[in-house]
C-alpha cells in the first residue's frame, strides 16, 4: 500500500497494492498493521457503511461533532465518484479548506478522513457503491451537514462530468448549514 499526504492536514490518500491477472484482481482493502506502519494511526473501526447512488446524486457534506466524531476510510466498490473532504477543525492550519479526488473501482484509491472533517461525494458513473469504515457509531444527535455549494468553500464539483446541471440531494442535504454558521 502507498500512502500519500494531501493538501489538507491529516487527510490521506491510500492506494493498495493490486494483484491483477487474467482472472481479475485481488487486494487487501484494509490491513491494520500496514495502515499503522504507513500512517502511525490505529483506527478502531466499529461500523461499516455502504451506499448506492445513481449518476448525479450528491451526498454530503456530512460529519459528526464531538464526542461522536468519526474517522472514515472511504473507498468505491463499484463505479466512480468525486469525493470531497472539508476540514472543519477550528484549530487546524487547513480549517475551511477542501480536497477532492476521484475514487473508483478501477483506481482502487481510498481516502482516510480523520475526525473533524465533513465528507461528501458526487456520483459520476451510472451508479456507484461507496463503502466506508467508521471509528464511531452513527449518532443522530451529533450529525452535522454543510451546504454542498457554499460559496465561501468554493468546491469545484464536476457537475458536467456527472451529466447534471444540479445534483440530486436529500432533504437533509438541501437544508445544510452555511459555512458562516459554523464559525
Amino acid at each position: 500500500m502507498i500512502c500519500k499526504p494531501t493538501s489538507l492536514q491529516d487527510l490521506l490518500l491510500l492506494c493498495p497494492k493490486v494483484h491483477a491477472d487474467d482472472r481479475g484482481h485481488f487486494f487487501e482493502s484494509f490491513n491494520a498493521q500496514v495502515f499503522e506502519a504507513l500512517t502511525g494511526l490505529k483506527p478502531d473501526f466499529v461500523q461499516t457503511n455502504e451506499s448506492l447512488s445513481h449518476r448525479g446524486v450528491l451526498r454530503g457534506l456530512h460529519w459528526q461533532a464531538a464526542p461522536a466524531a468519526q474517522g472514515k476510510l472511504v473507498r468505491v466498490v463499484q463505479g466512480c465518484v468525486f469525493d470531497v473532504a472539508v476540514d472543519v477543525r477550528p484549530q487546524s492550519a487547513t480549517f475551511g479548506k477542501w480536497f477532492g479526488c476521484q475514487l473508483s473501482h478501477t483506481n482502487h484509491l481510498q481516502l482516510w478522513i480523520p475526525p473533524g472533517f465533513a465528507h461528501g461525494f458526487l456520483t459520476l458513473s451510472q451508479m456507484a457503491i461507496v463503502s466506508y469504515q467508521v471509528t464511531a457509531y452513527h449518532s443522530p444527535a451529533h450529525e452535522r451537514c454543510l451546504q454542498w455549494n457554499d460559496p465561501t468553500l468554493g468546491i469545484d464539483w464536476p457537475l458536467q462530468e456527472a451529466g447534471v446541471q444540479f445534483p440530486v440531494l436529500s432533504g437533509k442535504d438541501q437544508a445544510g448549514m452555511a459555512w458562516a454558521q459554523l464559525q
